[in-house]
């Protein structure tokens, strides 16, 4: 690959036809819709995918592209780990969309909230949680202030230890059949 390491929407979609797109969301995520052609593989499980990616990347350049493209350039630096180039996609899918790149989504699948919603959701609700409970018992207001120092420290390191543990979840999680035809056609 050029020793770009990030492209933007516009360089993508014209080489598009050229790429080998993975994308590192979950696979709810994934099915709420995807760059044409990209493989799913989420990051949680890029270290079992390396030698498919590795033969992917000898035939051809990888972009590896995540909702914002925080993941996806937390994926290209663990391949460059492994002497696997890769680009990442400035602004992710989300940048994708919102220039009206098209996105598909697989027929008859369920549409999946996004991660970062998720995310909001049960953070939301402990904090809530922790607010009513704390009115009876004062040390229940603990939870909340531990779900609010989390979110400060994911926003300083640009992680979030609550969408590691979220995208472990069932509904987060692929099928043993997807991930393995993906590995195949990677290889294949």
């Amino acid at each position: 690959m050029t020793p770009t390491t990030a492209l933007t929407t516009d360089q993508a979609h014209a080489r598009l036809h050229e790429l080998t797109v993975i994308d590192v969301r979950t696979p709810g995520e994934y099915a709420s819709g995807h760059l044409p052609g990209a493989h799913n593989i989420p990051l949680d499980h890029l270290d079992a995918a390396l030698p498919a990616l590795r033969t992917a990347a000898d035939r051809g350049d990888l972009l590896i592209v995540c909702a914002s493209g925080a993941r996806s350039a937390q994926a290209c630096r663990r391949l460059a780990d492994q002497g696997i180039t890769a680009a990442t996609l400035t602004g992710g899918t989300t940048a994708w969309a919102q220039l009206g790149h098209a996105t598909h989504r697989p027929a008859g699948t369920r549409t999946a909230w996004a991660m970062d919603r998720q995310v909001r959701l049960v953070a939301g609700t402990l904090v809530l949680t922790g607010l009513i409970a704390g009115r009876r018992w004062n040390a229940a207001r603990r939870l909340s202030a531990a779900v609010a120092g989390g979110l400060v420290f994911s926003a300083l390191t640009n992680t979030c230890g609550m969408a590691a543990i979220m995208a472990r979840l069932p509904h987060n999680q692929p099928g043993a059949t997807d991930l393995d035809a993906t590995l195949a056609a990677l290889t294949g």
